[in-house]
């Protein structure tokens, strides 16, 4: 019988180290998921195609989750194993940050919407490149007896990132005063150009830390740690891999598929949802109407046009409106070119910030109880509860009308976020051949591609059947959301003990 060998016991500032990088792409993700569909929108995006604006994302993430997996799970290089794909990840990640906002700037290459959208997807697909290494690097280096302690930590930098990432925005108009209106010849707000700089720099300097800091075992050692034997001379097709998905995954899928389809409204929508609903205004359609005035009218007509809510008056105007309407652009009139809508927009803009770091913040202090009430009773009821009250927490939007109350709402979020951060992944770990596990670990992720796409590509419909109410598609969000917790009782068949 072959002697069984443990990894070695690892520090907590070695656990750190290895998963730091996450608080930088953490704090990428998070202004992309609170910003990005504003930045969009100020760049010319109609509003009832926002959806559509981030369907390739996941959609490329379908293919590449996987791709990144199983080639990880081959790759053995000076850097290791894992490190070479968070680091290239990591730098696509800030590259596409540094130019988004700046999209407008681009407009003799490619329309700014189309140059926007581009580095949408990129963003999106690099963050999940670097991110499901992330996940796979604690898998391969940390022990079982202290599994709990990587992904803890881990789960503690991501909502950390978060909340930065989140606040940023806000905390450059209060404290740095910065401004967050486009100033002369800008469509996006200061603050957001400057939060994509900060947050990208930030980014690559934390993944460069993991992967000075970090050195991962070469091939022999992790085959010792991990008891595989002859791994070189085992072949197992592709196909294989998917026909023997194990059972765990399936399951968890299912529940996957209606929590991040929740999600993806909530990132979508969130903004444009409060600003109707508690500023009493539409960022999408002051911004999209507004940019169509602009394309059409010269200075000197603008000029001209009377800064009244609710009011047409200028005839320069109305030619342009018709002129909008016969080519099929739809233009809310309440909102056109009124500075005080403008300002109610970016406000409501970076409240969306401040709330989603508040969901953030207690999904991190929600992080820290997981495990005893996990342990205590049970990974798949303590999962259910959390993405209960997450969907209760998104329906009870639809009855806030005071911005600061809307961080209610934010502590059952916070616990369904917490929970999907890390129940899942706890479910699914020991069922994971240590072969095969960064190709698994990348099918599993690509599941939460698939309610993307479905979202991205109901989303235009779903609003147009509310009538246009972005508050309405937060609580079809938070429906989904609490069906998915059903799902998680009623499907998910794993021991507590596996």
């Amino acid at each position: 019988m072959s002697k069984i060998f443990k990894k070695p016991q690892l520090s907590f500032w070695q656990i750190w180290n290895m998963s730091f990088g996450f608080l930088g792409v953490q704090i990428g993700y998070s202004l992309q998921n609170a910003n990005t569909s504003r930045i969009l929108s100020a760049i010319g995006a109609d509003p009832h195609n926002l959806s559509l604006f981030w369907l390739a994302a996941p959609l490329a993430g379908l293919f590449v989750q996987p791709i990144v997996g199983l080639s990880s799970d081959k790759t053995w290089t000076r850097l290791g194993r894992r490190i070479p794909f968070i680091l290239g990840g990591a730098i696509v990640s800030a590259l596409a940050m540094f130019f988004m906002p700046n999209s407008e700037h681009f407009a003799q290459l490619l329309p700014a919407v189309f140059f926007g959208a581009m580095m949408l997807l990129f963003m999106d697909v690099s963050f999940n490149v670097t991110m499901q290494p992330f996940r796979a690097l604690v898998s391969d280096m940390v022990d079982e007896s202290q599994r709990n302690k990587g992904y803890a930590i881990q789960s503690f930098l991501i909502n950390v990132g978060a909340v930065v990432g989140s606040l940023l925005p806000f905390l450059l108009t209060n404290v740095f005063h910065v401004a967050n209106e486009p100033g002369a010849g800008q469509k996006v707000a200061p603050t957001v150009i400057w939060a994509f700089y900060f947050g990208g720099g930030v980014l690559l300097l934390s993944v460069l830390w993991t992967a000075l800091r970090t050195k991962e075992y070469p091939p022999e050692e992790y085959a010792k740690y991990n008891n595989l034997e002859n791994e070189a001379e085992e072949k197992v097709s592709f196909m294989d891999l998917l026909k023997n998905i194990p059972l765990t995954m399936k399951q968890l899928a299912i529940t996957q598929f209606f929590s991040w389809f929740a999600l993806f409204l909530m990132w979508v929508y969130t903004t444009q949802g409060i600003s109707s609903h508690v500023w009493q205004t539409d960022p999408y359609q002051t911004a999209f109407a507004q940019q169509v005035i602009k394309e059409n009218l010269n200075q000197a007509e603008l000029n001209k046009i009377e800064i009244k809510q609710s009011s047409l008056v200028s005839e320069e105007l109305s030619k342009v409106i018709k002129k909008a309407e016969d080519s099929g652009v739809k233009l809310n009139y309440d909102f056109v070119f009124n500075k005080n809508e403008v300002k109610k927009s970016n406000d409501a803009g970076d409240w969306t910030g401040v709330i989603f770091a508040a969901y953030s913040v207690f999904a991190a202090l929600f992080s820290l109880a997981i495990t005893p009430l996990a342990n205590k009773y049970g990974r798949k009821n303590i999962y259910m509860i959390s993405l209960i009250l997450g969907g209760l927490g998104l329906i009870s939007m639809l009855f806030i009308q005071d911005k600061n109350l809307l961080l209610i709402p934010m502590v059952g979020i916070g616990i369904a976020w917490a929970g999907i951060l890390a129940l899942p992944y706890a479910i699914l770990s020991s069922s994971l051949p240590p072969k095969q596990t960064g190709v698994y670990m990348g099918l599993f992720n690509a599941t939460i591609t698939i309610p993307q796409i479905a979202a991205g590509l109901l989303g235009g419909v779903l609003l147009s059947l509310v009538g246009g109410k972005a508050i309405s598609m937060l609580v079809i969000a938070g429906v989904s959301m609490v069906l998915a917790g059903i799902c998680a009782k009623l499907f998910i068949t794993a021991k507590e003990n596996e």
